[in-house]
């Protein structure tokens, strides 16, 4: 239940603390007192959106707080979920800057907005005067049934289920648009896969390419110029190494004298040997040089189909050019694997569509099952609020497809007179008898749930007299086990309630503040006597007060 709320800077109200009993609360207070406002503050605690321009002092942030006693809600697992502390005594704290953000906590640890409805959703429902509208809603239509009929576990498998078939209907639906496309590209892309299979591009062959075809074009050349080195070494004439031989006798006498002369003499030695090698191995060199216009023939066939491909494809080199071919061929192959692909998503579609048709069913007939108890009840309570002609109809009937909540389609049905025909409810209902039709269903609705706190605001659009009496008496029976808080501008409904709270506002020199206190006893009184007079409340309004409130 909800035990206080604590309110600063807040449109009207400079700052209040307002205390909530068990029971059957009434508010009440003259239009414009700030009831709405009380309202709007709470709202903030549930998550709805933050508004700047709602501060009392813009030069001020706005804290809202709400204490609740959650100790018989199970909401434990909840609070893990979110790493939460959870406390029995659970506070919700909403806070606004003066540029318009906000922060949200619970029990002082920072949450999200989507967080806070979520826990807001399990701790109370409000009914506001527009609220009456969700009853034309398929989503408020199913909450409704479903909580009757008791699926919410049924529901949540389904709900599993029916997420899995979407996700695998999407995989599907994404796999064939894509071999769709793939297959009209699949003729011209098989063709480049079979010219580059074809060709068959190697990791740094065009440069290996490149060297061999320019030794093949220069190979005369380079075969003369390796000759020259080996005869200007080590050839048959005058040479380096018949120079060097003159020098080896001088050198090996010199390096008797001195570890300088030896060193010289061992530097000439690797010199000499390395001349000899040079020489050699330029004639190796030489023999293995062969002019052989058939190689360079192919080596630049091929360097011509690099240099084609490379500007065909785009690609700077070889290796881009062979991950073109690895591309190429996965894309065929994916091709040719969507046959296979396509037949085990059908497959494993067909599957969870079976499975969710037979759960489909069984939610419909748990629906159609209940259905009639909830017509019956809700045709009932409207008897009992001066409605004895009116009948309420809920209409199931099978959709094509499947959905979210099943293969249904709900619609509800209102008929306020006798022999009138059941129509949508907003095409016949009047602002009154829709305000009673939503009271029954709520009421109905609040035996099956755990919600500890119901708030109605002015539940009673559009009735008065003997009909808010019996409104205010339906109200009474809720609060007996759950908080039900009312705001209302009727004695009938006001005098019902186990607590009272008043709104009202007060002139100071340079602003109006609203402010909110509990009525005792004259309080009372004189307020429902306000409430039942045009004025001054006289002797017999007095009277009829102490008589609504059942007091002597």
């Amino acid at each position: 239940m909800l035990q206080h709320l604590s309110i600063k800077n807040y449109a009207l109200i400079e700052e209040s603390t307002i205390h909530f009993p068990e029971g059957y609360i009434v508010i009440t207070g003259e239009t414009g007192a700030g009831k709405s406002i009380l309202l709007g503050a709470l709202g903030l605690v549930l998550g709805n959106r933050a508004d700047s321009d709602a501060l009392f002092d813009k030069t001020k942030k706005c804290v809202v707080e709400a204490v609740f006693d959650v100790s018989n809600l199970q909401l434990e697992e909840l609070f893990t979920t979110h790493d939460i502390d959870f406390e029995k005594e659970t506070c919700i704290r909403r806070e606004i800057n003066a540029d318009g953000k906000s922060r949200a906590f619970v029990n002082d640890t920072p949450v999200t907005l989507a967080v806070l409805k979520e826990l807001s959703e399990r701790l109370i429902d409000v009914h506001s005067q527009h609220q009456t509208l969700m009853l034309n809603q398929h989503a408020f239509q199913f909450k409704l049934i479903d909580a009757f009929a008791q699926l919410k576990q049924q529901l949540i498998n389904y709900a599993e289920d029916f997420s899995k078939y979407q996700s695998v209907k999407k995989q599907l639906n994404e796999l064939k648009a894509k071999e769709a496309q793939l297959k009209k590209e699949q003729d011209f892309l098989q063709f480049q896969l079979d010219e580059l299979e074809q060709f068959s591009p190697k990791e740094e062959e065009l440069e290996t390419l490149e060297k061999e075809s320019e030794v093949l074009e220069n190979a005369e050349s380079i075969k003369q110029q390796l000759t020259t080195i080996t005869e200007l070494i080590n050839g048959d004439h005058e040479n380096v190494i018949s120079k060097l031989n003159l020098l080896k006798p001088i050198l090996t006498q010199l390096s008797r004298y001195g570890e300088n002369y030896n060193e010289l003499n061992k530097r000439f030695s690797e010199v000499y040997i390395e001349l000899k090698d040079i020489a050699s191995e330029s004639s190796a060199l030489c023999d293995d040089v062969t002019a052989d216009p058939e190689r360079l023939q192919i080596i630049n066939e091929r360097l011509d189909s690099y240099n084609r491909l490379l500007k065909k494809h785009n690609a700077a080199n070889e290796k881009e050019l062979i991950a073109l071919w690895k591309d190429m061929g996965e894309k065929i192959s994916i091709i040719q694997s969507f046959d296979d692909d396509v037949e085990r998503l059908e497959k494993d579609m067909n599957v969870l569509q079976k499975k969710l048709l037979t759960q489909a069913k069984t939610l419909s007939d748990q629906r159609k099952k209940i259905i009639p108890e909830i017509e019956k009840s809700v045709s009932s309570m409207l008897e009992q609020l001066s409605m004895p002609n009116a009948k309420f109809k809920i209409e199931l009937k099978e959709k094509t497809e499947l959905g979210v909540l099943g293969k249904d389609e709900i619609n509800f049905l209102f008929s306020a007179n006798k022999g009138s025909e059941f129509k949508d409810i907003e095409k016949v209902a009047s602002g009154g008898e829709l305000s009673r039709l939503m009271l029954c269903i709520k009421s109905l609705a609040a035996q099956k749930t755990a919600l500890p706190v119901i708030i109605f605001d002015e539940i009673d659009t559009g009735v008065s007299g003997d009909v808010a009496d019996k409104i205010g008496t339906i109200l009474q029976a809720m609060g007996t086990n759950r908080q039900v808080i009312s705001i209302t501008h009727l004695p009938q409904i006001a005098s019902k309630g186990t607590s009272h709270l008043f709104v009202y506002k007060e002139d100071h020199s340079t602003k109006t503040i609203s402010k909110i206190k509990q009525l005792q006893n004259e309080e009372r009184i004189l307020e429902i006597a306000k409430m039942l007079s045009s004025g001054k409340p006289g002797e017999a309004a007095i009277n009829n007060a102490k008589e609504l409130l059942q007091l002597k």
